[in-house]
């Protein structure tokens, strides 16, 4: 004789477990007829779509899919009839708000106790997040190789410029590879950042740290994150003073002393610096970002030597690729025992946009700190 309680009590206990299943789900699964009416309804389908059950249970699943995409109901339907599992596809969804979320979607026949299809199962998974570091991923992928493709023009530039201006084999190489590491350095701030920038104490640091003598050199200043052309090219700027310095002048010596400082005016206070290209049609205006290296020491012998000798690839970098690709002005100015570099560009050109910049917040410290 067939144990009919014992069957029932088997099957009611496996539907309170499947039960618990759909409720505790992280994904949302609903269940819906063939004519897409909605007929189940579980809790983290009201956390994802924003419904509660009494709200969606006895509606149109319609209502969740955004007009260009309601096409996609047809189909489903007519392949769930046909006894088709749908497999999981990416799509678009609206919640009750109205904000459309990203979602992964599997899509299932329900059969009754004969065996007859009667309705669909939908498991839906949000991949809003998984989406959109997608995104910024593509982002950061087009903005490498924008960078890279600028990294390869400025490197050529490097080699024909250093190639002009030495003769000897070995010195060229030398120039090279030190030049490029400087790149390299400015590169690596961007890449931990996320191409957001870089702050600009680092970035001295970082150019500077080579060339040892931390406690010869002072940095003061407001704190500001610089854009990444600004990066590159206060990187590369930073590197030649830098290299000049250990070679002729205070990083060379005992007694030299290195000071960096910079401040943001008005553009009545500042000196008159015009901007080019996208920051402007040559008008003077808006906050000015100065900049001033100020290096003094005991004149070194190499110094003597005549101002032409000294027009090197550092000297182009200083006064015209630096300034320019900044929309600034740029002064360089050299004596026995000093050397003075003054740049000057619109602030926009060098900050982030929108970052917090506290022009009355200066901060002096040493290298190594």
């Amino acid at each position: 004789m067939t144990d009919t309680k014992g069957s029932d009590r088997l099957d009611t206990l496996a539907d309170g477990r499947l039960a618990a299943i759909v409720d505790s789900s992280f994904d949302a699964i609903i269940s819906k007829d063939l004519n897409s009416i909605i007929t189940s309804w579980n809790m983290a389908a009201e956390r994802m779509f924003g419904y509660s059950a009494e709200e969606a249970v006895g509606q149109s699943i319609l209502m969740l899919i955004p007009d260009h995409l309601k096409s996609e109901e047809t189909e489903i339907i007519g392949r769930v009839r046909a006894g088709e599992r749908v497999a999981s596809y990416e799509t678009t969804r609206r919640r009750k708000d109205g904000a459309l979320i990203a979602v992964s979607l599997t899509v299932s026949p329900i059969k009754n106790a004969d065996g007859k299809i009667v309705g669909a199962s939908k498991i839906a998974r949000d991949i809003s997040a998984a989406k959109e570091s997608e995104r910024r991923i593509r982002l950061l992928m087009r903005e490498v190789n924008h960078r890279v493709k600028n990294q390869f023009a400025v490197i050529l530039s490097m080699v024909r410029e250093t190639s002009k201006r030495s003769s000897d084999p070995r010195e060229f190489e030398e120039l090279i590879r030190a030049r490029i590491m400087a790149l390299s350095r400015s590169h690596d701030l961007l890449v931990t950042s996320e191409w957001a920038g870089a702050s600009l104490f680092d970035l001295i640091q970082e150019h500077l740290k080579p060339f040892g003598r931390e406690e010869q050199i002072l940095l003061s200043g407001p704190v500001l994150t610089l854009q990444s052309n600004a990066v590159q090219n206060l990187g590369m700027a930073f590197h030649e003073l830098g290299t000049n310095s250990s070679k002729y002048g205070a990083l060379g010596s005992e007694d030299g002393r290195v000071e960096i400082t910079w401040t943001i005016n008005s553009g009545a206070q500042g000196a008159g610096v015009k901007t080019a290209g996208a920051q402007g049609s040559g008008v003077s205006g808006g906050r000015e970002f100065q900049l001033l290296w100020n290096e003094t020491s005991t004149p070194h012998p190499a110094e003597q030597r005549d101002e032409t000798t000294r027009q090197g690839f550092g000297t182009v970098v200083l006064k015209r690729v630096a300034p320019q690709s900044l929309g600034g002005s740029a002064e360089l100015e050299r004596s026995p025992g000093r050397l003075n570099w003054r740049l000057n560009a619109p602030l926009a050109s060098i900050i982030v946009p929108q970052a917090g910049v506290d022009a009355d917040g200066d901060a002096a410290l040493g290298f190594g700190i």
